[in-house]
């Protein structure tokens, strides 16, 4: 597959087969693009697990943080990958042995042999998009990038 360009029939049947996602690298920081991410899936319906040894003993968005893929309760749909590329690897050969259908790989991380060896283990992978905004883009949907926010407006404010 070429990782440059995703047809967007690709991206939408990887987003609408996933139900569960474990986002390796989770922040509970409200501040860092994980903890955004996470939230905005959480409302779109999915269940994500946060996976971040150094917050396990944490909740994100009311979920437990958990230390790795071998720990959580179930075997998810995807992972989420948000972790420099170097890590991309061992995290991918992780999502292979647990199970996962689908690795994503998101903004800047890219690691194509770890894309191979998943794709050799017939998981889906996405590398260098973020699947917040691949949904949004793929539905439609503009609420969350600000326009019904009522921060981002065409209209002049009045002067007082």
């Amino acid at each position: 597959m070429n990782h440059d360009t995703y047809a967007d029939a690709y991206l939408k049947r990887v987003l609408n087969d996933t139900k569960t996602v474990a986002m390796v690298g989770a922040s509970p920081n409200w501040n860092r693009p994980s903890y955004f991410v996470m939230k905005y899936l959480q409302v779109k319906g999915y269940k994500v697990y946060p996976v971040n040894p150094r917050a396990v003993d944490e909740t994100i968005l009311d979920e437990p943080v958990y230390a790795s893929l071998a720990d959580l309760p179930e075997t998810v749909d995807m992972v989420d990958i948000f972790r420099a590329s170097a890590a991309a690897g061992p995290i991918t050969d992780e999502a292979i042995a647990h199970g996962a259908k689908s690795v994503w790989m998101q903004l800047t991380v890219r690691n194509d042999e770890a894309a191979e060896r998943a794709e050799a283990a017939g998981l889906n992978v996405v590398m260098d998009r973020c699947p917040k905004i691949e949904f949004a883009r793929l539905n439609g949907e503009l609420s969350w990038n600000g326009v019904n926010s009522r921060v981002i407006s065409s209209k002049r404010r009045k002067l007082a």
